[in-house]
């Protein structure tokens, strides 16, 4: 028989409620060995006593039943909706572990169960594990969107597109007497590289998705005692980084996460860039260079009281620099391309997050079409594009059917549609336990 799993579905700690997750074929006989409740009615909390299995009471709270296959598992569910305490945990877990064929759920394991029992696919658990994750409002956004089927709806048109024409291609393998119309090989041909050019506008997004799931990276360049680690402050509005009028105080990068209007957003502040001989700044340079390589936006941070020499920014594409010229409460701002700033005082931030802001979302707003979230969906999305333009190349049509139940194939491991155990042990792996 298949082992009955159970975990708390609530966080560690004191609270008011905490929430026992039961799921399996013998959930059900869990419930009536702990609680006086013989009969329930699905969907419908009952009041009772939760007890050891020697009769002693643990604790007064309620029970719900969801039976199978309409629950989150598509198993037998019974939740325990007990009082918070650790004591009442541990006693009401421990009374689980001692019935047969009962064990703590693994990481990930009801959702993993869920899909497996075709509750949901795999794009969806990625998206609800993204959705426990969410910090920002549009994290929140992307990932309910995918939860809620968006990714998998696309991607199945596309597989549902891809066996059509193979149904084409092997009828005619099947009856070659029937001779399948030239004008029907050409159509199929065209459907083929149109879907493939939708293919690749979809990987083409400029990893929006993935960007907006794992943080928007913002660095903070500048020559020393620019204001740099002060700006970085005033953003964060506490003190991350070390301000000092020594030059060189900052040697490796300091990251902290932000939440720009709903977005999240990564702030690297970064050594200052000079040319030095001192092994360690030297470093400190080259990492600093080497972040806002990497950056999304950049942030050049300058003296207004200091002439800047900008062959420090080279190499950097200039449509992804914001130039902040700090220290404005020392001198009088100019009407140009700068956004003129007081780290110090604050005045001219508001203006500075702004157009942060305005530069973020352009980058990583939600579209009508979902957005590629996880590496995962990329490589594959990359090896159907491979086989759909292998399948377009005049070459005997077995072989173009071929790569079209590859392509299918690749499509297929996105949503679950190919079991792969190895597939389903990494993605579920970074679950939290009770999910």
């Amino acid at each position: 028989m298949k082992a009955t799993i159970f975990s708390p579905a609530t966080a560690q700690g004191k609270a008011g409620v905490a929430i026992v997750r039961i799921s399996g074929p013998l959930a059900v006989e869990a419930m009536k060995k702990m609680t006086t409740v013989k009969k329930i009615v699905p969907r419908q909390a009952v009041f009772c006593s939760i007890r050891t299995l020697t009769g002693t009471v643990i604790d007064n709270g309620l029970v719900l039943y969801f039976p199978s296959p309409n629950s989150f598992t598509g198993e037998d569910v019974v939740e325990f909706q007990i009082h918070g305490g650790k004591a009442i945990m541990s006693s009401v877990l421990n009374t689980l572990s001692s019935l047969e064929n009962f064990r703590p759920a693994e990481r990930g394991e009801f959702t993993r169960r869920a899909v497996e029992n075709s509750k949901m696919d795999l794009t969806a658990a990625e998206g609800l594990a993204d959705l426990v994750d969410a910090e920002t409002e549009q994290q929140r956004k992307q990932a309910l969107r995918q939860m809620n089927g968006a990714l998998a709806k696309l991607y199945e048109g596309w597989h549902d597109c891809l066996l059509k024409h193979l149904a084409w291609i092997e009828a005619y393998i099947d009856f070659p007497e029937e001779e399948i119309p030239e004008s029907v090989s050409q159509e199929i041909n065209q459907k083929i590289f149109n879907l493939s050019s939708e293919i690749t506008a979809h990987l083409n997004d400029g990893h929006r998705g993935e960007k907006l799931r794992d943080g928007f990276q913002i660095a903070i360049i500048g020559a020393p005692n620019a204001g740099k680690s002060s700006l970085m402050n005033r953003l964060a509005q506490r003190d991350v980084a070390i301000v000092s009028s020594t030059a060189g105080t900052t040697r490796d990068v300091i990251e902290v996460r932000l939440d720009i209007n709903g977005y999240p957003v990564i702030v690297a502040d970064t050594a200052g860039l000079r040319n030095t001989n001192e092994e360690i700044e030297a470093e400190g340079v080259r990492r600093a260079k080497a972040k806002a390589s990497q950056a999304d936006l950049v942030l050049w941070v300058k003296d207004a009281l200091v002439n800047q020499d900008v062959s420090e920014i080279e190499g950097i594409d200039p449509q992804k620099i914001i130039s902040v010229m700090n220290k404005v409460d020392k001198t009088l701002p100019q009407k140009d391309n700068n956004v003129w700033i007081s780290a110090k005082t604050g005045e001219g931030i508001e203006v500075l997050l702004a157009k942060m802001a305005d530069f973020v979302e352009n980058q990583m707003s939600l579209r009508e079409e979902p957005s590629l979230t996880r590496l995962r969906h990329r490589k594959a999305l990359e090896e159907c594009l491979q086989y759909l333009h292998s399948a377009l190349e005049i070459k005997e049509i077995e072989l173009t059917a071929e790569d079209l139940r590859m392509a299918m194939r690749s499509l297929g491991k996105i949503t679950g549609q190919v079991q792969v155990e190895e597939l389903l042990d990494v993605i579920f792996k970074d679950f939290c336990i009770g999910k």
